[in-house]
């Protein structure tokens, strides 16, 4: 089986415009979490869709759709989402085993940033593609700014070569079993650092294989993020 889990737990504190979380601002005429849940519905692939909320925004959410969406109440599980993104995964994960009593050890799940409302089919279903055969895949584009590493903030450390480094986005897909396993041997320390999922597999000598992101699946998180992705829309529209 084939879930998705879009993440959308955060509380949006660096948009500074509104009261309400940025995945609850409208683009064009519906908020991104809107966008960005009827993008994996055009995706026969995904068996279930799951959204992790938080949870003083769960029914904010649920009254959403059944005023306005009321099409897409059959469609998704809304779960409430965790202090942070491993967290909000995990609780996806146990309402799926809820739902379904065992989860096997071929099932994926492609969890996605609500705020990247941009994501393309091509990239869902080749992140799915690539985790038939890889168990942890990443989706990125290639940095083509200089990258600079500063270890205390002030000065230059390294500047590493960019033809190697790349922009992690998502979606980031992964087998659902092997993730618990590897995440249930983490230590709490671990737990409170290692919030990426490919990284945790990455400490445990797995191969994350690359998907193709791209530049117009952008991440909304400022003030120029949204109207950048208001323009997007309009001109979108405009097509």
């Amino acid at each position: 089986m084939i879930y998705a889990g879009i993440l959308a737990g955060g509380i949006g504190s660096r948009m500074n415009i509104s009261n309400m979380p940025k995945q609850f601002l409208n683009i064009g005429k519906k908020p991104i979490i809107i966008h960005t849940i009827e993008k994996f519905l055009l995706c026969n692939k995904i068996d279930k869709i799951y959204v992790g909320v938080n949870p003083d925004w769960n029914s904010y959410l649920v009254d959403i759709i059944e005023k306005n969406y009321p099409y897409l109440i059959s469609k998704i599980v809304i779960v409430d989402g965790g202090k942070d993104r491993n967290s909000t995964i995990l609780n996806i994960i146990d309402s799926i085993k809820k739902d379904k009593g065992s989860i096997l050890d071929d099932d994926i799940l492609i969890t996605h940033d609500a705020v990247r409302p941009f994501v393309s089919i091509k990239m869902i279903e080749e992140n799915i593609e690539g985790c038939r055969d890889y168990n942890i895949v990443d989706t990125v584009i290639p940095s083509f700014d200089t990258i600079v590493i500063s270890e205390d903030g002030k000065f230059i450390s390294s500047i590493p070569d960019r033809k190697v480094m790349y922009q992690g986005q998502t979606p980031q897909t992964f087998k659902i079993n092997k993730f618990m396993n590897y995440y249930n041997n983490l230590s709490i320390e671990e737990k409170n650092i290692l919030t990426d999922a490919c990284k945790i597999f990455v400490l445990n000598g797995e191969k994350v294989f690359l998907v193709n992101g791209d530049f117009s699946n952008i991440k909304i998180t400022t003030v120029t993020d949204l109207k950048i992705a208001n323009a997007m829309i309009m001109e979108n529209l405009d097509d």
